[in-house]
């Protein structure tokens, strides 16, 4: 067993079979969908709240997803901490600025790297709240549901994604 959890890349059926026990637990034990994007907002909603409290208790947003430090919250430090350790283990990790087919296509500069990662991961929280979920609040537990609106909008992420790709490496990075 140990040397499965040792290994650079995992079997998808057995980590999908893993995540599926995830989301039935988070089911189980919560009554909530796993997702990431809520824990997001939270973070967002903290950060606001130690700079404008009055702002937090208006928001009509916040009455319904409240900043708060909970499983839903853990979820965020725990995919970060999940990685490091993954990446420890299978002594994979090296730290990169930029990618080498970033680097390759757009240059390596760091700073546009960054900046368009902060960019793009706005946009993808945006859309993500606008949709009601993210990818694994969708595109798992909504799918485990059988929710037709889950359905539509993983597929709708996967066309996202795969045109963005697409745009960015074939058209732009030409």
């Amino acid at each position: 067993m140990l040397d499965y959890v040792t290994e650079v890349s995992w079997s998808p059926y057995i980590a999908g079979a893993g995540i599926g026990i995830l989301a039935c637990c988070a089911f189980l034990l919560s009554d909530h969908p796993l997702g990431c994007s809520t824990g997001y907002v939270k973070i967002r909603g903290l950060m606001e709240r130690a700079v404008r409290p009055a702002m937090v208790q208006k928001s009509e947003y916040y009455h319904v997803i409240p900043p708060a430090i909970d499983w839903q919250f853990m979820v965020v430090p725990g995919i970060i901490i999940g990685a490091f350790l993954s990446a420890m283990l299978s002594m994979s990790f090296r730290f990169v600025w930029v990618p080498a087919l970033w680097g390759e296509t757009f240059g390596y500069s760091p700073a546009l790297r960054i900046a368009v990662a902060v960019i793009g991961g706005i946009l993808l929280e945006t859309g993500a709240r606008w949709a009601g979920g993210c990818t694994s609040g969708h595109g798992i537990s909504g799918t485990l549901q059988l929710s037709c609106a889950s359905i539509v909008a993983a597929v709708c992420f996967f066309i996202g994604g795969i045109a963005m790709a697409v745009l960015l490496f074939r058209i732009i990075g030409m």
